[in-house]
């Protein structure tokens, strides 16, 4: 079951008293945390492997450039990851890989968890609060707003990323004199 779904459908179940939503928010955090931390420390551990059989030669700058980003704007991303499914993984995985400094990564990464612990569980608490009658619809419409926020984060992802590239495309034309400008 992938972690939302569980998280969730925890919190809905937190609103009908059969679970403790205080315990599930604390669980979930240690759990995203220590997830984190272990898909970090493999990346720690491969580097070398993803440096030179994923990475190797032309392929090297976009390393270099996932590196410059993560020092620039490394705790947003952590956090921003955290809240995309597969992104988690990958952020903390690269984060190993390009030895983001451990102390770093482990105070942007326990707010990360306890950010999204809070989101997930609470999200599930209310939508199951709403319909305590029937919690069923809580935890679908829980879901459906986790689905929809992150559908709504990466779709923004996407048009901004084509956004710019259709920017840096601009097609210039080759029959007409450069201006210098």
């Amino acid at each position: 079951i992938p972690s939302e779904t569980a998280l969730i459908t925890a919190g809905a179940l937190a609103a009908t008293g059969e679970l403790q939503i205080c315990a599930i928010i604390i669980v979930a955090a240690i759990g995203a945390f220590a997830g984190d931390n272990t898909a970090y420390a493999i990346g720690r551990y491969l580097k070398g492997f993803v440096e030179g059989r994923v990475f190797s030669g032309a392929k090297r700058r976009h390393l270099e450039r996932a590196e410059r980003t993560l020092k620039q704007r490394g705790g947003s991303l952590i956090i921003a990851g955290r809240f995309i499914p597969g992104g988690r993984s990958a952020v903390a995985f690269g984060a190993g890989v390009l030895h983001f400094p451990w102390p770093r990564f482990l105070g942007w990464d326990a707010l990360a968890a306890i950010l999204w612990a809070l989101y997930g569980g609470l999200v599930g608490y209310i939508g199951g609060k709403t319909f305590e009658d029937n919690p069923l619809y809580g935890i679908l419409l829980s879901l459906g707003i986790a689905y929809g926020l992150a559908s709504l984060i990466e779709g923004t992802r996407w048009f901004r990323r084509r956004r710019r590239l259709a920017g840096l495309a601009s097609p210039t034309s080759s029959s007409e004199p450069s201006s210098g400008n």
